[in-house]
């Protein structure tokens, strides 16, 4: 059976002089990208330069929207109001998608970010804020998650578009909820490793989880992280890797 699958990727992430990651590097290899809007990461002039080069290579622009907190680059829980937190979705959002509009391009699909994408897979009140706000601004707007989370549940409830995503160097728990981060063997680093299991999502739907058991995780976009050191040649072996494996690679919106 043939397969399509999309590469994203969390780029802008650096702030004023601050940079993180190659993100004109991982442009030229993903399909999509998820662009920080200020809250966690980014900054407008570095909103502007990913949009724009996102547009000169055809990739899909995506709103990585998040906990306002700068400080711990949103990979800290909080406990946000939901009327509060949509509206910060919504200010993050439409942010962003002015910037791309100016940059020749537009968001065409929203990925929660660190924290807040952890928090929405169990946090129904939240993850209700999240699809109140995409809904809102733009119902078309497909929304990108954990398969079996409550915010893709509710999208698809709300009438919105809920895309499943498996992510290239994370470990799964045997429910198909991600390990949490700083758990021994959360993140996978042995880049033949990672690029094996990419594969075997993409063509079988299962990877080994933290147990040893198999996992079963049904994705149509797969997550590299634009952090990880040495990501722009890790993208090209996961992307070389998929093609040579009959993989079709493109944007799911």
């Amino acid at each position: 059976m043939a397969v399509t699958l999309d590469l994203n990727s969390d780029l802008g992430e650096g702030f004023g002089t601050w940079r993180l990651g190659d993100d004109f590097g991982l442009l030229a290899l993903v399909t999509s990208a998820n662009v920080a809007c200020g809250f966690h990461a980014g900054d407008p002039t570095i909103m502007r330069r990913v949009c724009e080069r996102a547009a000169a290579n055809g990739v899909a622009v995506g709103a990585h929207v998040s906990y306002r907190d700068l400080a711990g680059f949103g990979r800290r829980s909080m406990d946000v109001e939901p009327g509060q937190l949509a509206d910060e979705v919504t200010y993050q959002l439409a942010a962003l998608d002015g910037i791309a509009r100016t940059a020749g391009t537009r968001v065409s699909y929203v990925k929660p970010h660190g924290a807040l994408y952890n928090r929405i897979v169990h946090d129904g009140a939240q993850a209700g804020a999240v699809v109140a706000a995409v809904r809102a601004y733009d119902p078309g707007l497909p929304l990108l998650g954990l398969p079996g989370s409550a915010v893709l549940a509710q999208a698809a409830a709300a009438g919105l578009t809920a895309v499943a995503e498996a992510f290239a160097d994370r470990a799964y728990l045997p429910d198909g909820r991600l390990a949490p981060r700083g758990t021994p063997g959360a993140v996978i680093t042995d880049p033949a490793e990672v690029v094996r299991r990419c594969v075997a999502l993409a063509t079988t739907g299962e990877v080994t989880g933290v147990d040893g058991d198999t996992v079963r995780v049904e994705a149509r976009s797969l997550c590299v992280h634009g952090d990880t050191p040495g990501a722009v040649e890790l993208a090209g072996r996961i992307r070389e890797a998929l093609v040579s494996a009959g993989v079709t690679l493109a944007p799911f919106a």
